[in-house]
């Protein structure tokens, strides 16, 4: 089997730069408790379209550049995006071949069940919400998911990136 060449890899990199300044990115104070998710819907979809090429080291570098972004407990953040991507490698496979509103659905429960350690890590250093509007972020993350897959498969496709 030949060996393809990669190419494109700075697209990858730069739509995780851009997921990273959404992220925070001011928003109203209404809008701030449902702030989506956006490194974890960007890194999703490359780990699930292109786990040759994004993975568990991705996703921990990444999670250490948003804890420094944050402010907050240095790792917390990489141990967050690094539960996201490997439930997301293991269930690649079949995760391509939903359809969108499905796939939908399955990050939903990966992304609750992301907010749910954060919660218990931010419960462990004293810093856990009142209410139960923690879960908030990934419900909005899963009804952008479509959308977000969409462009980013635009993208994906016309640059050729592999």
């Amino acid at each position: 089997m030949a060996t393809q060449r990669l190419r494109n890899g700075w697209v990858i990199w730069l739509s995780l730069a851009v997921a990273l300044l959404l992220s925070v990115s001011p928003l109203p104070n209404f809008m701030e408790i449902g702030r989506p998710l956006w490194v974890a819907l960007f890194l999703t979809y490359w780990v699930l379209y292109l786990p040759h090429r994004v993975g568990m080291t991705t996703a921990w570098l990444l999670g250490l550049a948003e804890d420094v972004l944050y402010g907050s407990l240095f790792g917390q953040n990489a141990l967050i995006l690094t539960l996201i991507t490997f439930l997301v490698l293991n269930l690649h496979q079949r995760l391509r071949m939903f359809p969108m509103w499905q796939q939908s659905l399955v990050l939903l429960v990966v992304f609750g069940i992301a907010q749910l350690v954060q919660l218990w890590l931010n419960a462990l250093t004293g810093n856990r919400p009142p209410t139960l509007a923690f879960v908030l972020p990934a419900l909005v993350s899963a009804l952008l998911w479509p959308w977000i897959g969409a462009i980013l498969r635009g993208i994906h496709q016309r640059l050729n990136v592999n």
